[in-house]
This record gives C-alpha cells, sequence and structure tokens, in this order.
C-alpha cells in the first residue's frame, strides 16, 4: 500500500486549467514532472526530451547533407509547437541557428514559459536574442507569413497518425505540407515528430513533392518508438 509519502507521486496536481481558442489546456505537477493536457489526452511532460532533441539534431543534420559541402549562410529555423521546451532550448543551445522562431497557438502554454514553471527549461532560451514565440495557430503562419526558414521542425499534437485536436490533421496533409514547403528555402529540411511510425505520411511527404524521405527512431525500452519523418525541399 502507498505511503502518506508516495501520495504526491501517484495523485497529479493541476497547477492551471485554460478554456482556451481549441479546447480545454491544463498543467499539471505529478511527482516531479510538468505535464500538457488537451482536451482530457495526455500530450507530453519534462520527463525526458530525448525525441524533442532529436527532432532538431536531425533537422540539423538533413541540412547539413542537402547542402552538399556548399557553403551557406547560417541557417534560420522554424519550430511549430512550443510544448515543454524542449526543442527551443536544445536549439537555442546550438550557435549554429541565426534565428529561432516557435509558433505556439495556446497563450497558456506560452504564459506556463514566461512566468510559471516550464520557465525552467525554456527560460534562457527564450531570453536568447535570436529566438522569439509567435502566438498564432500555425496553420494560419504558414499560410501568411513572407520569412523563409531553412527548416521546419513539427512537434504538433502526437504527430501525423494520432491527432487528439481537431484541424491539427489538416497540417498533414497535402494543402498543410503544401504550406510548409512554401516557407522553406531550396533544400530546406521538414522534421516532423511523430508518437509513431506513419509509413503513410512517407508517402504523402513524396506526393507533396519532398525528396529523400525518410524516418528516424528514438530508440526505447519498450512499446512502439517515437520517431521524426524527415524530408528536403528540392533545391
Amino acid at each position: 500500500m502507498p505511503s502518506v509519502h508516495d501520495a504526491p507521486y501517484d495523485t497529479p496536481e493541476v497547477l492551471d486549467r485554460r478554456d482556451g481558442p481549441y479546447g480545454e489546456v491544463v498543467l499539471r505537477r505529478h511527482g516531479p514532472l510538468l505535464q500538457i493536457i488537451a482536451n482530457g489526452c495526455f500530450l507530453m511532460d519534462t520527463s525526458d526530451g530525448r525525441s524533442e532533441r532529436l527532432l532538431i539534431d536531425a533537422a540539423r543534420q538533413a541540412l547539413d547533407e542537402s547542402a552538399q559541402g556548399t557553403p551557406r549562410p547560417a541557417p534560420a529555423l522554424l519550430i511549430g509547437g512550443l510544448g515543454v521546451g524542449f526543442s527551443l532550448a536544445h536549439a537555442a543551445a546550438d550557435p549554429a541557428w541565426s534565428r529561432i522562431t516557435v509558433v505556439e497557438r495556446e497563450r497558456a502554454v506560452v504564459d506556463w514559459h514566461t512566468d510559471g514553471p516550464l520557465g525552467a527549461v525554456s527560460g534562457a532560451a527564450l531570453e536568447d536574442p535570436r529566438a522569439g514565440v509567435v502566438v498564432t495557430d500555425l496553420l494560419d503562419f504558414l499560410r501568411e507569413t513572407s520569412d523563409t526558414f531553412d527548416a521546419l521542425c513539427l512537434d504538433i499534437d502526437n504527430g501525423p497518425g494520432w491527432t487528439v485536436t481537431e484541424g491539427n490533421d489538416g497540417l498533414y496533409g497535402p494543402a498543410g505540407l503544401a504550406s510548409c514547403a512554401r516557407v522553406l528555402r531550396p533544400g530546406g529540411v521538414l522534421a516532423v515528430w511523430s508518437a509513431q511510425p506513419s509509413p503513410d505520411f512517407e508517402g504523402s511527404l513524396r506526393n507533396a513533392g519532398f525528396q529523400r524521405v525518410r524516418t528516424e527512431e528514438v530508440p526505447v525500452a519498450r512499446g512502439v518508438p517515437d520517431v521524426v519523418h524527415l524530408a528536403v525541399r528540392p533545391g
């Protein structure tokens, strides 16, 4: 039987709950972990961060490969989804990026970073002069921005094969992928995190005109691995 001392680890504590434009979002503390819940579905927590770091590193490596030894200016990075901040923090730790733009549609998530406990993950990165956060829907941003980027890293929902928020699946369809390609410079890299492999999404990337499509797995002790889908916009 659990002891009284175990109770904080067994019972999540709700730190904030808000009704946003896309439903309810909740920040919880479960023992030492911070968790984000959207419309009752667990999205992510601060337990690891390996897959978020791989998302950034894989994009960076694919970008170097697509350059094929040709010198290019320091690359600009667009991150779709702030989440618990691992991707932003890892990108900001790399001086190679000239500009890091994060698009997050939930004002609550941004507040949890700027004025809340998730600042422990992202605080230094948010103070980096190269970094900025735009609070808007990513699809709207992709359609409307005049900026272009060398890499686009998507960490939206649970990936292309398992979306839990209405409207997110449009990001991974033909129109959404066309918008992704629009903001990428020639030779730019699209990296997409997913909670599970999606062979169908690889086909969608090829049908959208992307090249060098491949999938990298995040090693796990058991269960289905997280993956990062990678693709390059033709030069």
